[in-house]
């Protein structure tokens, strides 16, 4: 098992960019979307964790870019969130 030294910085900082990567997706995707800041800012962390991953093993030599990975990963979340669980688009 790996540990992770995991600070209140740290914590900070996946805030920040999760509500920045939410936010931006959420521009992307068209149309208006029914999600409060919280879940934005949780689909943008999540989003920057797995998007940050795939991009690091699809392209390993590309540092630095990764946020390309999670703007794409966002932008897939905020889709399927809009899909299943918004309420104004259902009839």
């Amino acid at each position: 098992m790996i540990a992770a030294d995991i600070g209140v910085g740290d914590i900070i900082v996946y805030v920040i960019a999760g509500a920045i990567i939410g936010a931006l997706a959420r521009l992307i995707v068209p149309g208006k979307q029914s999600m409060g800041w919280v879940i934005t800012i949780v689909l943008g962390i999540i989003a920057a964790i797995v998007g940050g991953i795939l991009w690091n093993a699809l392209f390993p030599s590309n540092d630095g870019i990764a946020w390309i990975g999670s703007i794409i990963v966002a932008v897939i979340l905020v889709l399927v969130y809009v899909k299943f669980f918004d309420r104004t688009t259902r009839t």
